[in-house]
């Protein structure tokens, strides 16, 4: 399983990369581009399974862009974008932490009506 990091800048009128951790660059005129040219990049040094990738802005001329092949994350050779992405890079936990978290808000809930007072006494 492979993943590539980028941070990714505008400056007039372009869109430049580089991986944060290691050799990857590209620029584009658009974020469109410029997310298919670094998911080429990210396959040219690991194809080893289905791609999943994220593209978040930061501010109006910054970026994160992650891109993750293998893992079981996007299956079969597919494109997949947004959300997916977190969810393959976290195995999957995030989806279980949160019907913990809703267990949890229910208890305050039920708690908070044996205080022994009422609003309207």
């Amino acid at each position: 399983m492979g993943v590539f990091t980028f941070v990714c800048k505008s400056s007039g009128g372009k869109w430049t990369a580089k991986q944060l951790s290691g050799d990857v660059e590209a620029s584009a005129e658009s974020t469109y581009e410029l997310q298919r040219r670094l998911v080429n990049e990210a396959l040219s040094c690991d194809s080893s399974g289905g791609v999943s990738s994220s593209f978040s802005m930061i501010t109006p001329s910054s970026a994160v862009f992650q891109v993750i092949i293998g893992g079981g994350g996007g299956g079969g050779g597919s494109f997949v974008s947004g959300g997916a992405a977190a969810a393959a890079s976290s195995g999957g936990a995030a989806a279980a932490e949160a019907p913990a978290a809703e267990e949890k808000k229910e208890e305050k809930e039920e708690s908070d009506d044996d205080m022994g007072f009422s609003l309207f006494d």
